[in-house]
Parts: C-alpha cells; structure tokens; sequence
C-alpha cells in the first residue's frame, strides 16, 4: 500500500439492525498489511483477515463492513478483488449484502447450528458452545502470559522447566526400545505404584489396580462420562464450574444441570432437591480449589455430599487437579470426598498439568477395581494407550522427591502476590466473591457485563474469562475469573478501571 497512514481502516461498531439508514460512527482496528508475495492471493488474504477478526469478535454481529470503494483505496487492491472477497464472505455465512447499504457482519449461530443439526433453529447447546471455542482456541494463542488473566494456567516462568528436561533426557538416555512402542493400556505401572503413596497421603486408599492413567483430567472425565452417561441422562455439576466439560457433556448427549456453590462447598438442600427432581448419573465437583472460586469443601459439605449420593444412587467425580496448589494443613484442612468413601460411590481424577507442565498430559482416575478395569478397557478402545515417555517424566518427578519442593514454591509465589492482587481489584471497584487463602484464581463480581469487557478486552489485546462461561446456563454475568499469576502486564488494572466504568455508564 503506498500510504502507510491508510494502513488502518475504519468498520462501524454500531448495530444497523436499530437504524439501517444511519451513517454509523466508526472505530478504527488495526489491519496487517496485504502481500502480493504472499502464497494466498489478495482475495484469499482478505477472507481470512475478516474471518479472524469476526471469530476474535473484534467485529460484531451487525457491524458494517468498509464499502468495495473504501476498502480498495485503503488497502490498495482493485474493487474487482474487494467485491471477490466480500462474495466469498457471503457465501461462507459471515458477511450479508443488504441492497442499497452495503456488507454487513452475519449472526452465525442459526449457520452453525444449521450445519451440526440440519435444522433451521439453533439450539441453546449450540449457541452456548461458540463462546466456550472462542475462549479455549485463544487461550493456545502465543501471547505472553501478562496478557493472558483468564487463562486456567500458571504462566512459563512459574514452572520448573530445567526439572522436566533434565527429567525427559534421562528418560531418555534409558531402554530405546520403550521409545518406539505402545505403553500398557492401564498405564505405566511404577507410576501408578507412586501415585499409590501420593494418594495414601491423601488418606485415600487405592492399589496400582484401581488408578487408570489419562492425558490428563480431561480425557479422565470424558472416559468416566462415556462409561456412565446415555442419552438423555443427568450430570451435575458446580455452578459455575469448569467450562469445558459443559459442551463436551452436552456432545454426549447428556442434560447438564448446575449445583450452586457457596463458600464451603454446594448448596446442600439445593443438591437434595434437584437431585430428587432429575435423578443424575454423575455429580463432577472440585473439591479442592474448586474452578473457578478457589474455595475448598468443608468436612460437614463432604459428608452430606456422599450422604445425597447414596439416597438418589448417583457416582461423584471428584476432580481435584488443584490438589497440589493446596497447603493440606490443619489451620487449612481440606477434604476430599474420595477419603471418607474409599472409592466405593467416589471416582477420583487427579493430574500434574497445573503445575508441571500442561504439555506433559499426565493425568489419572482412581476407582473401584471393577470400573477401573471397564475404564482402562474404554481407554484401550478409543484412544489405545496414553503415551508411556511422559508418564516416565513424571514418575521420576515424583519418585526422586523434586516435586515437593516443586509445589512448595509454587504455594509460596501464589501465597505472595494472592492478597496484593485481591486489594488492587477492589480498588478499582470489583467485589472479591470469596477470599480463598489458596489457589490461583480470584472470582470477582466486576458490576458490569463480563462479556462486552472480554471483548473490549480482546481489541486491546487481553484475554480475559467472563463469568458467563462458567455456568451450564451461559448467561450473561457480572462476575470475572482472575488468574493472579497472570497479573502483571501495569497497563491491565487500568484498562480494567476504564472500561468497568465506561460499561457501567452506559447501563
């Protein structure tokens, strides 16, 4: 382009859908500039420059586009390549022609919805899974973890890189042949003998038999989910609680229901009284450092939890991949269901990606010996086996004692910056929902739509974890997830006072 002040260009903001007449104002986004070196042609780079930015939702359902002219001068390519691209945009659901007003941004939910289910509604399932995509395809984004608060991990620099290599290459330097086969399908034995010890310190008891490794939690709740669920049935879980597994759930088929957490654990005579109306299969629980709140479950809520489940014969899931972020001390005991039923009605789920490393995968399930032995079999079935290198990382880890220490100072970088940050986030108006003395989240209640500010938040360059995704009813929140280990980028807290106060205003 041959005026680099051209090299931004204008797109309306407003929804047309109020007055498709008005000349509406305009914001300015940044645009990377278009290649005649590229591989792609200019048409091919103009679709996929527009597609990013509609799938970031830095251009919103109803925006006006640039026009064919507009767009030709400040980009310099001829009207024919505009007018090409645009057409490919309308075809592919993501731009409409209105006659005589231009190009605008299309609603894609009835699209998408049309092509999963073949009708012409969409589906709430369907519409709620677009933001949880969204935020999960940005949180693999390479940005530096200063921009990134509402991812659920904790940042490069906090992780013990130099402890997983030197693992990995005397992994390495072992057998060659153990690098070129398949593992066993329940696991690599020695590391299930050691998670055997870890678990006794839980007061949990469970032989090598009963643990199944997984590629981490996820595939564990998903292994556990296919086992148990039918079309149709019932899961519960906390509410809000960790929201990938909501659309994964709902994929199975399954209707998801939400259990309010408070403080110590889930509304008890909230949980006996859906529990009496839908009679689930499942409850899946953080126990521990629960998602998003970071609280934990007290001795009484554990109890009364097992007691529930006994009288509507339903399995608990307790994921406690926070496990190890929790100082297990009596002035801050916490209490995992798993230790008062020893595996009976309770299927436990534990992992390092928190805090090893998330690319390692190692996770696993612990369970009675026969759904283990049914679980391991599902396991085999889909996926084979889990891969044996990086459960020999692991083990080593943990058999030469490193991640003690490892997890200690973790607590301890967690422990001195959870309190400054609660503090400067009240300063600019948020309300700490609960003070956990533990964890790395904080769930704020921002007073104003999370939503509009994870996408203002976006255009700036932040990726934040709005309230509504943490709930099987996806509806709009004023409450925000804050991962203080991803807080240090100055220039956040007063993007956060600006527009916390813009949105509010305009309420």
């Amino acid at each position: 382009m041959t005026n680099t002040a051209k090299s931004r260009s204008t797109i309306s903001a407003t929804n047309p859908a109020a007055n498709p007449s008005a000349h509406s104002a305009a914001v300015e986004l940044p645009r990377p500039l278009l290649s005649r070196q590229a591989d792609s042609s200019l048409i091919e780079q103009i679709v996929q420059l527009v597609t990013s930015r509609i799938d970031d939702k830095l251009l919103r359902t109803g925006a006006r586009m640039p026009s064919i002219r507009q767009f030709s001068y400040e980009h310099g390519v001829s009207r024919f390549t505009v007018v090409e691209a645009y057409d490919r945009l309308v075809a592919g659901g993501l731009l409409e022609s209105r006659r005589g007003s231009g190009f605008y941004v299309r609603d894609r939910a009835p699209m998408l919805a049309l092509r999963k289910s073949g009708t012409t509604r969409p589906s709430a399932a369907s519409s709620q899974q677009l933001d949880v995509v969204w935020l999960v395809r940005n949180m693999f984004r390479q940005l530096p973890a200063e921009k990134m608060p509402g991812v659920g991990s904790l940042p490069n620099e906090w992780l013990d890189g130099d402890l997983v290599g030197n693992a990995l290459r005397s992994v390495s330097r072992q057998n060659q042949n153990m690098l070129l086969q398949y593992g066993t399908p329940q696991g690599f034995l020695p590391l299930r003998q050691q998670l055997q010890l870890k678990m006794a310190e839980l007061e949990i008891s469970a032989t090598p038999d009963q643990i199944v490794t997984t590629s981490g939690v996820t595939q564990a709740l998903d292994l556990v989910a296919r086992h148990y669920i039918q079309p149709g049935d019932t899961i519960f879980v906390d509410d809000p609680a960790w929201f990938l597994m909501f659309g994964s759930f709902a994929m199975l088929g399954a209707k998801v229901v939400g259990i309010p957490r408070l403080s110590d654990g889930p509304d008890i005579s909230k949980l006996a009284e859906l529990a009496a109306l839908h009679r689930p299969k499942l409850f899946v629980i953080n126990s521990v450092l629960h998602n998003p709140t970071s609280t934990s479950l007290s001795a009484a809520k554990a109890f009364q939890v097992l007691k529930i489940a006994e009288q509507y014969n339903f399995m608990i899931v307790e994921d406690d991949i926070y496990c190890d972020m929790h100082p297990g001390t009596s002035v801050q005991a916490a209490t995992r269901i798993a230790a008062l039923d020893q595996l009976n009605r309770v299927i436990y789920l534990g992992g390092f990606s928190k805090t090893l490393a998330a690319n390692l995968r190692v996770g696993f399930i612990a369970t009675s010996h026969e759904i283990a032995r049914h679980l391991s079999d599902r396991k085999m079935l889909t996926a084979l086996t889990t891969t044996e290198v990086t459960e020999r990382v692991v083990y080593k880890v943990l058999s030469e004692g490193h991640y003690r220490k490892h997890s200690d100072r973790l607590r301890s970088k967690l422990d001195a910056i959870r309190d400054k940050t609660a503090r400067q986030m009240e300063r600019i108006g948020a309300r700490i929902n609960f003070n956990s003395p533990a964890g790395m989240f904080l769930w704020t209640d921002l007073g104003c739509d999370t939503n509009l500010l994870t996408e203002k938040a976006m255009a700036e360059g932040y990726l934040l974890a709005p309230g509504s995704l943490f709930s099987p009813s996806q509806l709009p929140s004023t409450n925000m997830r804050f991962n203080v280990a991803a807080m240090g980028d100055p220039g956040l807290l007063r993007f956060l006072e600006r527009s916390i106060a813009l949105i509010r205003s305009k309420a």
